[in-house]
């Protein structure tokens, strides 16, 4: 009995060891996975990423944000290379617009001109132009003339050259020139010029007033001869330049129209 007593005590006493040693281990693995302390260690963790990375961003910011060193000082020499190439170009641009603008003011082109004559054209203005397109210059400057003369309504004496070479050749033999551009203007029987002093003239109304002494046309006015053209099929061979000549029986060049056939309009051209 006494020994079954003192297993009993010991049996006990093992008991009691086991309970107290999971007593005291408990509390450990609770605080070693409880789930809210693992999540606080995490944001702590998270908090101090985001400061790494606030850290970073100023780092850069400040980088970015440095001022620039001043650009270094430019030599001498170079900066009067670069002002002699400055001066060049401004010298060549005035060059050109100074080949651009008219050589001759208002008053002095029409009177340096005054011993240049168109005889028996005291009372008219006579435009000597083009009205083929084969040089687009010359043909929108002839337009030109034409129509600023044809915005006051007065009358002109339209001279084709290529419609008739004879206005050609009388162009070149007044100006003494053997190649004349084109057109060419003469008021009141006075040379004026070309397309730039008709241009000049008229911005400057300086054209108009010129003008007011010739008489116009009424508004809308269109010849009914010609339309405007100056020009119409000889009345004397029909164009063909032909004539039969009754008294020899042959054929024989009509001197009444021109190389093309044609004769000025006797209701405007004359």
């Amino acid at each position: 009995m006494a020994g079954s007593g003192s297993d009993c005590e010991l049996a006990g006493k093992q008991r009691s060891s086991l309970f107290n040693r999971s007593l005291t281990m408990q509390p450990k693995a609770l605080v070693d996975h409880h789930p809210s302390l693992e999540r606080a260690g995490s944001i702590r963790k998270f908090y101090s990423s985001i400061e790494s990375f606030k850290g970073k961003v100023l780092k850069l910011r400040n980088f970015f944000d440095s001022p620039k060193p001043p650009p270094a000082p430019v030599p001498a020499a170079a900066a009067a290379a670069a002002a002699d190439k400055l001066h060049l170009q401004v010298q060549f641009q005035s060059q050109l617009l100074s080949r651009l603008k008219p050589a001759k003011s208002i008053g002095s082109s029409f009177g340096n001109n005054s011993s240049i004559r168109l005889p028996g054209t005291e009372d008219r203005i006579v435009v000597y132009f083009t009205s083929l397109h084969g040089i687009r210059r010359t043909y929108e400057d002839c337009y030109a003339v034409r129509t600023i003369f044809r915005g006051f309504r007065v009358w002109v004496d339209e001279r084709d050259v290529s419609m008739d070479l004879a206005y050609k050749k009388e162009l070149q033999g007044v100006l003494g020139e053997k190649r004349v551009s084109l057109p060419q203007v003469f008021i009141g029987g006075t040379y004026v010029g070309g397309a730039d002093a008709i241009r000049q003239m008229y911005e400057t109304g300086e054209l108009a007033k010129i003008l007011e002494r010739f008489p116009k046309k009424a508004p809308g006015f269109v010849c009914e001869g010609c339309g405007d053209e100056r020009f119409v099929p000889c009345t004397n061979c029909d164009g063909s330049r032909k004539v039969f000549d009754e008294d020899e029986g042959v054929l024989k060049r009509c001197f009444e129209c021109n190389e093309n056939g044609l004769m000025r309009c006797p209701e405007c051209g004359s």
